[in-house]
């Protein structure tokens, strides 16, 4: 009988995978269009979990905290997600994502057809409008 049980746990570790494959898809792929993100994050890959820049840094997020969000006065559809390690990272030609402190917040919604608005912020409480950021970039997806 031991010699069943350790020949299976030898069949399950020779099939377990070796290397893990990066989490985002096509889908999560957004090229920057405004100047701001062209000059500080360069194209990024965005998803419920975390944004990765252009230059290899992430911030990961500890989860949604808001699905709506107020942009020039309007309640819009939005995702609002708390960054689990805040901070301030420097990204492309040494700028940084916010200038102003750790980044605590990301707010992102829908910007036109295909576009897509990322704002980021330094409070300790979750923002409720755009009023309240400290930057905001513009992707394409």
């Amino acid at each position: 009988m031991k010699l069943v049980r350790g020949g299976l746990v030898a069949a399950i570790v020779s099939v377990a995978p070796i290397g893990v494959a990066s989490a985002y898809t096509d889908e999560d792929s957004y090229t920057a269009v405004s100047g701001t993100a062209m000059g500080v994050t360069g194209d990024i890959q965005f998803d419920d979990f975390g944004i990765t820049f252009a230059n290899g840094e992430t911030l990961k997020f500890s989860g949604l905290v808001n699905d709506h969000f107020s942009v020039d006065g309007e309640d819009v559809p939005a995702s609002v997600y708390r960054v689990s390690r805040p901070r301030d990272p420097k990204l492309e030609n040494g700028n940084r994502l916010c200038g102003s402190g750790a980044v605590t917040f990301i707010a992102n919604w829908a910007s036109g057809e295909s576009g897509s608005v990322i704002a980021v912020f330094t409070g300790d409480e979750a923002p409720s409008s755009d009023d309240e950021m400290c930057a905001s970039y513009t992707y394409e997806q």
